[in-house]
């Protein structure tokens, strides 16, 4: 079912999520469900969106989705980063369409994360894909693009070239 988004300014974004236990099992599909629908209703209204956090639509669990080449799914993810490598990206949000934020990302990644038969899994992320997953990540303890800010000269309305080098 498509949910709404919360939006910048709603003092729910700002809340950390609680780890996914085994009594939320039998939810996890639902909610699953519920992002997937969401996403692609976004996608259908702006044309763009490759991720969601649960606390985006009000679920304050510790659950990523996204959908690029295949859905993902990622529970109780844990990110932890092999080198020091960064860049600066434009980095946009469902929760503040049209506005984009200047941010510094790692260009590395690993994840550690339970897919969604709770079955632990890793993965190596590089790049967009990387970033991409950071971004969902930083929901899940209450922070948002606008917090990384890498100046408070990062903030522009509108599409732009994503990646500054």
């Amino acid at each position: 079912m498509i949910k709404e988004i919360l939006t910048l300014g709603d003092p729910r974004l700002y809340d950390i999520s609680a780890p996914i236990t085994e009594a939320d099992r039998a939810d996890v599909p639902g909610w699953v469900t519920d992002l997937h629908d969401t996403l692609m209703a976004y996608r259908e209204k702006y044309g763009a969106g490759r991720a969601v956090a649960a606390p985006q639509i009000g679920v304050f669990k510790r659950l990523l989705y996204a959908y690029m080449d295949r859905p993902y799914v990622f529970i109780n993810p844990v990110l932890t980063f092999p080198d020091d490598e960064t860049y600066v990206l434009l980095d946009d949000c469902m929760s503040f369409p049209g506005l984009m934020v200047r941010v510094e990302r790692h260009r590395r990644a690993d994840i550690a994360y339970l897919d969604e038969n709770f079955t632990p899994r890793t993965l190596r992320l590089e790049g967009d894909f990387s970033e991409l997953i950071q971004h969902e990540y930083d929901h899940l303890d209450g922070i948002l693009a606008t917090m990384r800010a890498v100046d408070n000269k990062s903030f522009i309305l509108g599409q732009m070239k994503r990646d500054f080098g």
